[in-house]
């Protein structure tokens, strides 16, 4: 695995290679040596950096609304598209990486770039690790000054209008590794067809089953 243009694209020049190896193998390519705890690492690092980056950028906000721009940063579809440019498809490892025009799921992606950002972490410390976080975020750090109703509150205000009650979620299902598992929440209003949503946290999910709920009452 020639990774030298992988680290160029990533500015980062890793001292120990090993990392950057380790970041790029999913668990279906080797159950015991591959991606999942330098993933488990850089989810965190992740947060903790653009928390304290929007901690510094809006220093009025409530906790509410910089939770609200914390979610929207930090979530598997931002990671897949900051990370579009690496082509990381072309160098992570999975059970498919030999088979004939395979194509990688947009999750493993984004967990590989979870990885990277743990592997700089380990490698470079956190000075170099919150650059390379920031340089890759910025643009969408610069578009958190115009954020969006959620999908939750724009479905609460709706039914509270309309019925006078809240939306009531439900969990449905919990399921993956304790260290990542899935949600699946289903929500109901008044006189609608429930809609069900799975995320990485059970605000995830709650969101993702108001948006399908939002576009079944044609209000997305």
């Amino acid at each position: 695995m020639n990774l030298s243009f992988l680290e160029k694209k990533l500015k980062v020049n890793f001292k120990n290679k090993d990392l950057l190896i380790k970041s790029l193998i999913h668990k279906s390519f080797d159950s015991k040596n591959n991606n999942e705890k330098l993933e488990f690492l850089g989810d965190r690092i992740l947060g903790f950096i653009i928390a304290k980056k929007l901690l510094e950028l809006y220093p009025t906000d409530k906790e509410g609304t910089l939770d609200k721009k914390l979610a929207s940063l930090v979530n598997k579809k931002m990671c897949l598209l900051v990370c579009k440019s690496f082509e990381l498809e072309r160098y992570v490892k999975t059970s498919s990486s030999n088979k004939k025009n395979f194509k990688i799921e947009n999750k493993i992606i984004s967990d590989a770039c979870e990885a990277i950002i743990g592997a700089v972490f380990l490698d470079q410390g956190i000075k170099v690790a919150e650059r390379f976080i920031l340089d890759l975020w910025a643009e969408h750090i610069d578009n958190t000054t115009q954020t969006k109703i959620d999908s939750k509150t724009r479905l609460q205000e709706y039914s509270l209008k309309k019925f006078k009650k809240l939306p009531i979620y439900k969990l449905i299902e919990n399921s993956g590794p304790r260290h990542k598992p899935t949600f699946k929440i289903e929500v109901k209003i008044k006189n609608t067809k429930s809609t069900t949503g799975k995320g990485f946290s059970k605000k995830d999910a709650e969101q993702n089953a108001a948006t399908e709920l939002l576009k079944n009452i044609n209000l997305l």
